[in-house]
């Protein structure tokens, strides 16, 4: 398998340090609202990257955080008047329900930021021992001039550096780029004794504390959003190579870096100001999690990729044609399920997933020939089971795709009127036929008259 290294901007070859236990972190949502679709990318990534290194290697243990204590939560409990926890714990699990409808396996281990406060104490000592942090006004802060690697990931000069991070000017600061590593809080915020007094830890040390213990150091693979190369995942280079003395390789901390391209809407920048702020519960109410999962794999996940309307019919276009090969076997056997070839090797090609859609799509087609053998049909309706699985697409029995999901109050309605028009076409009463036909229209239903007989399915929104 070949991954494009953030770190070196090339495309690798992927060594794990230990071939029989693959370890993977990636950073997970600080949980103060509903996640939009550009965290629901990158969950969605990473989940592929996920499941396919699980088809690869036999152990792979995959560490995304929550972030429960921040700023913008501390801001959340002010405005509303809910206790911290209440509002942490409430958008945990809609963040992780969420995903789950968008096929998103639950990592092996979700970390919370609270509860590792003495991990990241320590670490923060272990940089103040090693010269490469300090302490003033009840602050702890990392001393960027002191790490002369610093910048390997994001490639950023100094004056980069200082612009992109937005520095607060502080008096406390020994260099203008220096970043928190804790900092203290009021009587009315969160905060834990430390060696600086009661504060809280810096966002950037919380990935680099839960990221060692669960996974040891240096582990496989860190990513997440291309906007947290700078400065996040450059902090926590320098916070975790510093902590070890190993100020001199990057790859210390994590040997591969791999992130997702942004998300536009429409060709535009995700804005509350523009009227697009897209959040995936609120996506969810309208669409099946397969249809906006595939829309999230459309693009290279390295690529940016623009949210359309046009993207998501595409979407449930080709889950419609993959489902309706599906279909088309439900009286074939079951065989032992295998991932397709071009698929894997497309997906082993640093995730190439239009590549691989469009080898399952192949597939598809193949499904509708009229001139395959038994055996033929039983091995390619195992490699779409098998790849869908692979995926986290074609999770569905067809029927219930096709028909909207779970079974609706007038699904028996349906079934009844199809077989009153089956009875009418068999009997020459085309004007009843046609008359159910418009009743079925107008209740946003279509019927496709197979092979084996009329089926239904529930219109596109």
């Amino acid at each position: 398998m070949r991954l494009h290294n953030s770190l070196s901007g090339e495309k690798e070859i992927f060594t794990p340090a230990d071939p029989n236990h693959v370890r993977v972190y990636a950073c997970g949502p600080t949980v103060y609202s509903f996640a939009h679709i550009g965290n629901a990318r990158m969950a969605v990534a990473f989940d592929l990257l996920n499941r396919v290194l699980r088809h690869l290697y036999p152990r792979v243990t995959y560490v995304s955080n929550i972030t429960d204590v921040d700023d913008k939560i501390i801001t959340a409990s002010k405005e509303t008047g809910e206790a911290i926890d209440v509002i942490t714990r409430r958008y945990e699990k809609i963040y992780n329900d969420d995903m789950a409808a968008l096929g998103v396996l639950q990592p092996d281990v979700q970390p919370r930021a609270t509860e590792h406060i003495p991990e990241m104490i320590t670490q923060i000592e272990q940089i103040i021992e090693r010269g490469h942090g300090y302490a003033a006004d009840g602050h702890a802060l990392f001393n960027v001039p002191s790490y002369d690697a610093y910048g390997a990931l994001s490639g950023r000069s100094r004056d980069d550096q200082i612009a992109g991070a937005r520095v607060e000017i502080a008096p406390y600061k020994k260099d203008a780029a220096d970043f928190v590593l804790w900092k203290p809080s009021t009587p009315d915020q969160p905060g834990w004794d430390s060696p600086w007094g009661r504060g809280r830890p810096g966002w950037h040390i919380e990935c680099s504390a839960m990221a060692e213990k669960h996974l040891g150091l240096p582990f496989d693979i860190h990513g997440g959003g291309a906007d947290l190369k700078f400065p996040h995942h450059e902090n926590e280079i320098a916070q975790s190579c510093c902590a070890h003395g190993h100020e001199t390789d990057p790859r210390a901390f994590a040997r591969m870096w791999v992130h997702n391209g942004f998300v536009t809407v429409a060709g535009e920048k995700m804005s509350k100001s523009l009227g697009n702020f897209l959040v995936a519960h609120e996506l969810l109410q309208d669409h099946p999690g397969e249809v906006l999962r595939l829309a999230l794999l459309a693009a290279h996940y390295r690529q940016p990729l623009d949210w359309t309307e046009n993207g998501l019919h595409q979407a449930r276009k080709n889950l419609d044609t993959l489902y309706r090969a599906l279909d088309n076997l439900s009286g074939v056997p079951d065989g032992d399920a295998v991932v397709h070839h071009g698929v894997m090797a497309a997906l082993c090609d640093d995730l190439n997933m239009p590549l691989a859609l469009a080898a399952l799509l192949a597939l598809a087609k193949d499904a509708n020939r009229t001139d395959l053998n038994e055996s033929e049909k039983i091995e390619i309706k195992a490699a779409l089971k098998g790849t869908g699985a692979l995926l986290g697409l074609l999770q569905q029995d067809p029927q219930t795709w096709f028909q909207g999901g779970a079974a609706n109050d007038d699904d028996a309605e349906i079934d009844a009127l199809l077989k009153e028009r089956t009875e009418a076409r068999k009997n020459k009463d085309f004007k009843r036929a046609d008359e159910i036909r418009d009743l079925f229209a107008a209740k946003g239903i279509e019927i496709e008259d197979t092979p084996t007989g009329p089926k239904w399915r529930r219109a596109v929104k």
